[in-house]
């Protein structure tokens, strides 16, 4: 998804502008672990939440909504996402690299900033 807002209001306050970084890259990463969590069958679902329980050691069944909880939790452990001054120095040199992949999350980080 390609950045709508103009860059010029990210360059305002350099507090702003680093808000909006870090709300991209957690943008980026959820839409890293959802990519990843789509491709995984219920089953698969069900084996990552079991695993997660036993090593919580939590004997009971869990709900649906639980298990899609642990699931989306495991699957961001395995992943190895950069941390973000990495990402972010990489995303700096070349936006459009990233873009396509960011979900649009980071928009509401702007929604709640007066106009300047």
């Amino acid at each position: 998804m390609s950045d709508a807002r103009p860059e010029k209001s990210q360059k305002g306050s350099p507090d702003l502008a680093e808000r909006v970084l870090r709300a991209k890259y957690l943008d980026y990463c959820s839409s890293q672990v959802a990519e990843h969590l789509l491709l995984l069958s219920p089953d698969e679902i069900y084996v990552l939440a079991q695993e997660a329980l036993r090593a919580g050691g939590q004997k009971s069944d869990p709900s649906y909504e639980q298990m899609v909880r642990l699931a989306t939790e495991g699957v961001a452990q395995r992943l190895t996402l950069p941390p973000f001054e990495q990402w972010a120095a990489e995303y700096e040199r070349d936006p459009a690299r990233y873009d396509d992949q960011l979900i649009g999350l980071w928009e509401s980080e702007l929604d709640d900033v007066p106009d300047a």
